[in-house]
Formats: structure tokens, sequence, C-alpha cells
């Protein structure tokens, strides 16, 4: 390969790599904007947490478990701290999403999770979680590429690993206060749906990079279908989640219809290289009913309290993603083009081996860390919001400005009272 070609790869990869890490940001913005403004600062200190504290421990163990020599199949054996030659470009990619993997927990858990329990669990999840199921699928030496399973960019390794973890954590950490009362569920809404809203464009502007540099190779005959096929999956979840909304509830639902965008986009990363334009969208369209019912299956049936949707759209729409390549795969392994159930049921497999190992191995190492803190702020705290008793400062600046005919003869110190009042509260609405 002459020196140009490999300068143009490094540069396609290395763009890649930035785009990734564009999407903390927009991990950031989403996670703030659907839960309340008292936890904002908390947010964004575990995602930049996460991205750095993430690829600390996985520079020094997690490559080396994902992508070391292979102890049968199951996990790496060797390049601790990168010992050893190793490509330094696909090794900070590959630390993106690492990161990636770990942050989708946090949505999930946010507004009531000790910071230094979350911190456990960033170490948790690069030291040892992700990189096992990275191994079996990734590394080209593990048991699961062994058999034939496919997932391009990781629908199943990123995007079900982070949402059975999420999984397990809230359900071990528990409901925000107020979420569940006398058999009601209580809607908690986000502070800002335009917050959420830029998330998701960040997200979605990321994801580009994330499927489209997980080619390796800036090969004109892969990148632009992998890149569209990214665009109009996203593109239809948006379009279907609006519309099956509407249908469902009577009205176009926005902060669903922004994790329609996700549900593609997270639904189309096992198969972005895999599938055609019309897979994608087919992908897209079946995302958006899976997310919504999802949603409320996961909220109103098992109780699971999870602020942003991340377990439904990252689990629910990350194990479609997957079945979904045997199903459309167009290399002659999808049923629906001559490929039979073969490849469908290796899908399987791979979505049931990855559910089983997150599910126990982070069970245990939650139970590890609740020896030495506990999982969950107190009550008095989370009422108050960990903006404050976790981090010391709010993430607004309130000022109320306040109207002579609504509170006429009030004190300022009543004042005061009423200010408080109106914004320490939780604010819950029976759905």
């Amino acid at each position: 390969m002459n020196e140009a070609l490999l300068s143009v790869n490094l540069v396609w990869v290395m763009l890649g790599t930035i785009l990734v890490f564009l999407m903390h940001a927009g991990f950031a913005m989403v996670e703030a904007g659907f839960t309340r403004s008292k936890n904002a600062v908390n947010i964004i200190m575990k995602n930049f947490l996460t991205i750095s504290l993430g690829a600390v421990i996985y520079f020094l163990c997690g490559y080396a478990v994902m992508f070391g020599d292979t102890a049968g199949g199951l996990f790496g054996t060797s390049g601790f701290a990168l010992q050893g030659d190793h490509d330094l470009a696909f090794f900070i990619f590959q630390t993106m999403f690492a990161a990636t993997g770990a942050t989708i927990l946090s949505g999930a858990v946010a507004e009531r999770t000790n910071i230094f329990a979350y911190i456990g669990v960033i170490i948790l999840m690069t030291l040892f979680v992700y990189p096992v199921v990275g191994h079996w699928v990734w590394s080209g030496q593990g048991w699961l590429t062994d058999l034939g399973f496919i997932d391009f960019a990781g629908s199943t390794v990123v995007h079900l690993t982070g949402a059975v973890a999420a999984c397990i954590a809230a359900i071990m950490i528990g409901p925000r206060l107020g979420k569940y009362e006398n058999g009601h569920v209580n809607v908690i809404t986000g502070h800002s749906i335009p917050l959420g809203a830029l998330g998701v464009f960040l997200l979605w502007f990321g994801w580009f990079g994330f499927n489209g540099a997980s080619t390796l190779v800036a090969d004109p005959s892969l990148v632009p279908s992998v890149i569209a096929n990214t665009f109009f999956a996203g593109a239809v979840g948006v379009v279907a989640t609006a519309f099956y909304t509407k249908f469902r509830y009577g009205y176009i639902d926005g902060s669903l219809t922004l994790n329609g965008a996700l549900a593609g986009l997270v639904g189309i990363t096992a198969g972005a290289a895999n599938v055609s334009i019309f897979g994608s969208m087919m992908i897209g369209l079946v995302a958006a009913p899976l997310l919504v019912e999802g949603l409320r299956f996961i909220e109103w049936k098992l109780k699971i309290d999870d602020p942003v949707g991340a377990i439904a759209v990252h689990g629910i729409c990350g194990v479609w993603g997957t079945l979904a390549v045997g199903l459309f795969d167009t290399h002659g392994q999808g049923l629906f083009y001559g490929g039979g159930l073969h490849l469908l049921g290796i899908q399987a497999i791979g979505v049931l081996a990855a559910i089983v190992w997150v599910s126990v191995s982070v069970t245990i190492g939650l139970r590890v860390i609740q020896l030495f803190v506990p999982l969950r702020v107190s009550a008095e705290e989370e009422m108050g919001g960990l903006d404050v008793s976790e981090h010391g400062t709010p993430a607004y600046e309130y000022q109320e400005v306040f109207k002579s005919s609504a509170i006429q003869g009030e004190t300022f110190a009543q004042r005061l009272t009423h200010f408080g009042k109106t914004h320490t509260h939780e604010k819950t609405t029976t759905s």
C-alpha cells in the first residue's frame, strides 16, 4: 500500500475518532435536557469523567482484554498499557467506543446515583465488561467471530452492552423519589427539550464517524453506503416515531421523536456495511414502534425508572439491529436475500451471550462497589438536587420575576419562601 493511501486511511480514521469524541457532548446534552435542571452539573461531570477516566482504564487494561492474544476466544491476555507493537490510530479510535459503551449507563441512573459509585461503574465497564464482549466480536480471535457473528460497528458490542448494564444498575439503585406512588406512574419531565434536541443532532452527526470510520479504511466502494445507511435509518426512525406517537397518543411526542432518531441509528449500527438503503429504512421503520412500546413496557410494567430511555433506545433497538442483519444482509446471508435462518440464529446467539455476560458481571461488580460506597444518594440530597450536594454549585442562576398581582402583600422573606417551593419541589404529574 503506497504512502498516500496510508495517509488518506489514517486521516479518515482520525476524523472518525474526533466525531465519536463529539458524541460525548451529544450524550451530555441529551441527558441534561431530559432530566431536571437541579442535576445538570452532575450529568455533565459524569460524562466528562466517563470519557476521561474511561480512556485511562481502557489504555491500562481494557484494550489488552479486548485485543490481546486470546485465551480460548474469551478474552485477551497481552498488550497491557500498550506494551508491544500496537496501531496507535486503531487504539485511540477504539478508546472512543469504549467510553461510549460506558456512558450509556449514565442517563439511565441519572438524578439519584452516588458519583463515586458511578466512577466505580466506569472502571467496571471499561476494565473488562465491555472489552470481553468486544474480544468475542472484534478481535478476530473471539468465539463469536468464529461462528460468523456480524456486528459492524456495535449494535451489540457497544449499545446492547451499555443498555444491559444500565438496566441492571437502574434496578439495583431503584427509581427516583416520586416516580412510582400509590399505584401511579408519575411523569418527571426534563427541563430542556431544546438542549436534548441539540444533543440528538450532535449524536447523529458523530454517528457518521462512529459507523463510517469503522470501515478502518477510506474505501470509496464502502464508506458512502455506510454513511447513507446511517443517515436513512435515523431519518426514518424520526418520521416513523412521529407518526406512531400521533397514532398512539394523539399528538407527535417531542422527546420520543428525538429518541426515534437514536433508535434508528442504534438499529443500523450492526449492519451499516451489510444492508441496502432500503434495508436501512426498514430497520429505522421497525425501530420506532419498538422504541415507543419498549419504553412504555420498561417504565409501566417492569417499573424500571430510566429518565432518558437509554435501555429501550440502546438495548431493545440494539437487539433489533443485530437480528436485522440476519434478515437484510445483502451478501447472501440475509433471510430476505436467500440466506435462510443460519445467520439469524448466529446473531441471536450473540445477543443472548452478551446479555448473560453483562448481566452477571455488572451485578457482581455493583455488589462489590456497594461494599465501599452507597449506590445512591440520600433522599434529602436527591430532593435538593445533585448539583449542590455532589458538586457544590447549581447549573443555572435562577432569578425570580415577582408580579405584584400574584404575590401582593408578601414580604421579601415570603417571596423567597414562595420561590424556594416553586423550584425545589418534585414536579410530577400522573400519566
